[in-house]
């Protein structure tokens, strides 16, 4: 294989998966990197966080999905940099060479400039934020359990969401499925019914992106779950006892020992290192500016897509959805085929938006799909089928279809576990918390 057009692809997300897929039976030298052995299905890591499934039903190794690609290997290390006159990936180990590069890194959360947040307040874009999570919910209620102090007590029952973009609803939402029903006859010193849930955002309302009707059906299904929605606040402070909010006409502190962070998304540095190599511009929020065919300026050889790329569609940026990193994925793969062939009526890359999902607890959902807009038992439905169908190997379908039709008749939430360090928490404040902070 070594006289093949060598293709390497780093990332094993949405982007660089359907891509590698999309050129597996190519004759080409493929190579897939990642940092994890995996492909993670991230729109259900909320789920892994809230105790409805485990970690391994969402997440795949990238070698068993790629294993009958024969011009395909995959190897586990992280990019480092970038070496475009030479075509190199300077990663962990040594050098990746490259004829063709597809870089598709993904995202992490954003802080807003202020990353000491991320101790007390974990994203969700990992399997090992979703786990700790878990483990900050669920110690929650145990910590309550023995407190005797009643604001000592409260505190650990409030659970603050911080954006209510999709993933802050339906965290919220699972959240209020947890207290209200899943944990209502696990515990004796206390009522979980009692949790306060608050679910803040600087937007005027939540789900954003929505049409504003489906945005108001949203927060009825939030609040019929126990959640209170604060909109048009902006969090200014998170410590170990406290999240600091400013409501427009002046400060407010909630005190919460749980604070979970949903309220953004920051591009791989790895997008620096391109700029560095090529000269390619990056957007403000650290994206790369990409052409119409999803290259860097002037290196037709290098790929940016998904969340690392910035690419304007009709004047709009595309969003940082999974379906745009798919289609881009798909897209970069039939071009270098093209390439290949000779070809070259290159066409741009155009996003087909399938539309969008959010689930608010047991049978309630919203979609906006183009001009159609649903809710309630039958979005709820389209959404079990679509993230069903997306998951990568048959055998995780069958596993989440089975726990989800479990936790429909039962409520119960098989994976409720606590795994890691009771020290983080019980360390968590040196100082007795103030009481008298305005709540």
């Amino acid at each position: 294989m070594s006289d093949q057009h060598r293709v390497v692809i780093l990332g094993g997300g949405f982007g660089g998966l359907y891509a590698a897929k999309s050129l597996g039976r190519a004759p080409i030298d493929l190579t897939v990197v990642d940092r994890r052995n995996f492909h993670l299905f991230q729109p259900l890591l909320y789920q892994v966080a809230t105790g409805a499934l485990s970690p391994g039903e969402i997440a795949s190794p990238l070698r068993s999905i790629l294993n009958r690609q024969k011009n395909t290997r995959v190897l586990l290390g992280a990019a480092l940099d970038l070496d475009a006159a030479k075509r190199h990936v300077i990663w962990s180990i040594g050098p990746v060479e490259y004829d063709t590069l597809i870089v598709a890194v993904g995202s992490r959360s954003s802080y807003f400039n202020h990353p000491e947040w991320a101790e007390e307040a974990p994203g969700l874009k990992t399997l090992e934020d979703a786990t700790q999570i878990r483990h900050k919910i669920l110690y929650a209620f145990e910590a309550a359990e023995r407190e005797t102090n009643p604001e000592k007590r409260r505190r650990w029952l409030t659970f603050v969401v911080v954006g209510a973009g999709p993933t802050g609803v339906e965290l919220a939402g699972a959240l209020g499925e947890i207290a209200n029903d899943t944990l209502k006859n696990d515990f004796r010193s206390i009522r979980p019914q009692e949790a306060r849930i608050l679910l803040l955002d600087g937007s005027p309302r939540v789900l954003p992106p929505y049409s504003p009707d489906l945005s108001a059906k949203a927060e009825k299904s939030l609040i019929r779950l126990g959640v209170g929605v604060k909109t048009n606040v902006r969090v200014v402070g998170v410590d170990c006892d406290s999240v600091t909010i400013d409501t427009g006409n002046g400060q407010d502190h909630i005190p919460t020992r749980t604070v979970i962070w949903a309220a953004g998304v920051q591009p791989s540095p790895f997008g620096a290192a391109i700029a560095r190599a090529t000269g390619a511009k990056l957007h403000k929020d650290g994206r790369v500016m990409v052409n119409s065919d999803c290259t860097v300026p002037g290196h037709p050889e290098i790929f940016v897509i998904g969340d690392l790329a910035y690419f304007e569609q009709d004047g709009q940026p595309l969003p940082g959805v999974a379906q745009v990193a798919m289609q881009q994925g798909r897209y970069a793969a039939k071009l270098i085929q093209k390439r290949l062939r000779g070809e070259t009526n290159e066409k741009p890359f155009r996003y087909f938006d399938k539309g969008e999902l959010a689930v608010i607890g047991r049978a309630a959902a919203v979609a906006q799909i183009r001009k159609l807009h649903l809710s309630g038992f039958i979005a709820w439905l389209i959404w079990l089928f679509v993230h069903l169908m997306y998951l990568v190997e048959f055998s995780n379908r069958l596993l989440v279809f089975v726990h989800w039709g479990f936790l429909y008749l039962t409520f119960n939430r098989g994976a409720r576990l606590i795994t890691g360090s009771e020290k983080v928490f019980e360390d968590a404040c040196k100082e007795e918390p103030q009481l008298e902070k305005k709540t």
